[in-house]
């Protein structure tokens, strides 16, 4: 972390990698600077480091968290056969992943466009691959001028471009709309033909719950830059990512200090009030297959 404005009050979060099904996760070592604490959100129960400090010292501040992680794929359609791992959408998460999120509204333009690609489906599994479809094909991977990156649905269906973020925001948008329930997950791509490399920014995706199936994953931008994966990339996950947090509008809070990040994952340090995104990993070690 560069500039960060001596004498002031700094408070820094770190998000921290969990296992779950699709990936074992070690933490070998997390050392900084600034002692680090170890947190939970609780809308979605993402583990957090944090660390702080009344009147910072020095305007650079390192940190490292080394991380042993096994990743595997994830596979939830085959041959149209739903192979998913069992699991029950509580009534609390169902509502909390139909809702609106800043910058992610379920009315207005993104509802209308769901109806209309929708037209005439009537199971939910069919309506997600129209809206699946729908992102694919009117989307565009470009991150020239502003406004991309936030995850701004009405942006998106504005300028028809950007990032990961904004394919999948709007695709989370009108699923929802549409009473699918889905969620954002964030975490960092692994490059598939190194083994060793430094990973210039993050990359998200999602997951949109059917009932009687589970969750599925999408990932609409990598489909996008491999048009040969359209397919793939509805209902599975390759191993080349590691996830750090899921959801967005997260409350960051500790000792009655809450502040409020719009994108989960990103490491975050603020500073007279103003945060700022930052992230940098390296040292990749090869990941070994499931």
């Amino acid at each position: 972390m560069k500039n960060v404005p001596t004498g002031k009050k700094v408070r820094i979060w770190l998000p921290l990698a969990q296992s779950d099904a699709y990936q074992e996760v070690r933490v070998v070592s997390a050392n900084g600077d600034l002692p680090l604490k170890k947190t939970r959100e609780s809308k979605y129960g993402n583990q957090i480091y944090y660390a702080e400090a009344a009147r910072a010292a020095q305007s650079e501040l390192h940190f490292d968290i080394e991380y042993d992680v096994v990743r595997h794929e994830r596979i939830a359609l085959a041959d149209a056969v739903a192979a998913v791992i069992p699991a029950a959408l509580t009534a609390k998460a169902r509502r909390q992943d139909l809702e609106p999120d800043t910058l992610v509204p379920i009315a207005g333009l993104p509802a209308d466009l769901a109806m209309k690609v929708t037209q005439g489906k009537t199971q939910p599994l069919d309506k997600a691959r129209a809206i699946y479809d729908y992102v694919f094909t009117t989307m565009r991977y470009d991150k020239t001028g502003t406004g991309w990156g936030r995850g701004d649905v009405l942006y998106a269906c504005d300028a028809k471009k950007g990032n990961c973020t904004d394919f999948h925001s709007l695709f989370i948008a009108m699923a929802r709309s549409q009473g699918i329930p889905a969620r954002f997950e964030i975490g960092f791509p692994l490059p598939a033909d190194k083994h060793s490399a430094e990973i210039a920014g993050y990359h998200c995706w999602s997951d949109f719950w059917i009932d009687g199936k589970g969750w599925i994953p999408v990932d609409i931008s990598e489909a996008w830059k491999h048009p040969e994966k359209r397919d793939y990339f509805f209902g599975s996950h390759d191993v080349n990512r590691v996830q750090f947090s899921m959801g967005r509008d997260l409350r960051l809070a500790l000792h009655r200090t809450v502040s409020r990040s719009t994108i989960s994952s990103i490491p975050t340090w603020k500073s007279m009030g103003k945060s700022i995104p930052m992230f940098h990993w390296h040292s990749l070690s090869p990941m070994r297959a499931a």
